[in-house]
């Protein structure tokens, strides 16, 4: 029974300080697509000592905001990196459903421009120190879930 306490004992001692002391880092990065500044948003936990899948979170049609922002951090809660990108450039957003429309209609009818910035995006998020850059993937949200159905392709 002494054994099994003291290995108890020993487990939490080296669990409580990786709990106590785990953070989500986010940074906001520039990067760039031909001549547009894209702006995105990093989130990983600080504790995990080695490298970690990595996710693209791609922005409803409201653009790169505080939502895609929200679903980066939690999924470095869950031991990913994330990187909430941004498809329109600048971090554009919208506060009315006319312009939301204009922005997402102008990034659908030039794909070989969205691809490009999606791939922007990808890269800068596979070159992250914490990332394992075979274990990528991403997850996208209305009008980001419909970019991440055409890059797959």
């Amino acid at each position: 029974m002494e054994i099994k306490m003291k290995t108890l004992f020993i487990f939490i001692s080296l669990l409580v300080p990786t709990i106590l002391y785990a953070e989500i880092i986010t940074k906001e990065v520039n990067y760039s697509s031909g001549k547009t500044i894209m702006k995105g948003y990093f989130a990983y936990e600080n504790s995990i000592n080695t490298k970690r899948p990595g996710i693209l979170v791609v922005h409803e049609w409201w653009g790169h905001n505080d939502y895609a922002k929200k679903r980066a951090r939690m999924l470095a809660e869950l031991g990913y990196t994330a990187l909430a990108l941004d498809m329109y450039g600048q971090a554009k957003n919208a506060e009315h459903p006319k312009d939301a429309g204009m922005f997402a209609a102008e990034v659908k009818k030039n794909m070989a421009v969205a691809e490009k910035r999606f791939m922007a995006a990808y890269k800068l998020l596979q070159n992250h120190e914490t990332v394992k850059k075979d274990k990528m993937a991403a997850v996208g949200y209305c009008f980001g879930g419909g970019i991440v159905l055409e890059m797959a392709r």
